[in-house]
């Protein structure tokens, strides 16, 4: 396994109960687990190893809201998404990581707010596309589709149920077939640190076990606004990171 303090691996079995809780819960609060990985582990080692945690959690979210997904969307995101993932593996080796991440919370805020003054509208077809490719970007860069996702599922007024299950199967299948892969190309996704991720399985599963419970006793108003202000919290940590 990788060589962890006891520091380190207090911040990962933290990451791992957020990213789990993230799964079943609130996408938007993956960007934490993000942030705890990164203080305890190098930058590469720290976004495989969340990969791993993240597939533990999509494994569970999956199994929880199986029959829940939106797959007219799905299908309509594929295209773009893997558009988008190319375009964040291209991006990754030619831009620095700081101005990457900014460049993406600043998008993030200013999605926000279109959002809010056109509350009434609807997004379409093309604006689900925009938005899949942008998932699929952020995700590549920097562990952060959940908010961009989150954005137009809220704009299309999709139920807590339905949300839920679109995103733990759009995250799943993006995870599994194109970020592993990507990440086993550049030689990051290594025995030690698979090992590593495996270790706090237990505790992505039971941080989506909890995820479940809350957001079992949330009303679709309280979800929405939860998920809003996570979306806002992670786009002004990208910001300011």
């Amino acid at each position: 396994m990788l060589p962890l303090t006891f520091a380190g691996w207090l911040l990962l079995g933290t990451a791992a109960f957020i990213g789990g809780f993230s799964k079943t819960a609130l996408s938007g609060a993956a960007t934490a687990a993000v942030v705890l990985a990164a203080l305890a582990l190098p930058a590469k080692e720290s976004t495989a190893v969340l990969l791993v945690m993240l597939l533990a959690g999509d494994a569970w979210a999956l199994r929880t809201y199986w029959h829940d997904a939106d797959w007219r969307l799905l299908g309509r995101l594929l295209l773009p998404v893997v558009l988008g993932v190319a375009a964040g593996g291209v991006f990754l080796g030619r831009v620095d990581d700081g101005v990457l991440r900014r460049t993406i919370g600043v998008i993030l805020l200013v999605l926000l707010v279109v959002g809010l003054l056109t509350r009434r509208h609807r997004p379409g077809a093309a604006e689900a596309r925009a938005y899949g490719a942008l998932a699929g970007f952020t995700t590549m860069v920097a562990n952060a589709g959940g908010p961009a996702m989150s954005l137009y599922l809220l704009g299309a007024r999709y139920g807590k149920l339905a949300f839920l299950g679109t995103t733990a199967w759009f995250f799943a299948t993006v995870n599994l077939a194109l970020k592993l892969p990507v990440m086993i190309g550049l030689g990051m996704m290594t025995r030690p640190v698979l090992l590593t991720g495996l270790v706090f399985v237990p505790v992505v599963w039971l941080g989506a076990w909890v995820g479940r419970i809350v957001v079992g006793r949330l009303d679709d108003v309280w979800f929405a606004r939860l998920v809003t202000g996570f979306v806002v919290l992670s786009a002004v940590y990208l910001v300011l990171v």
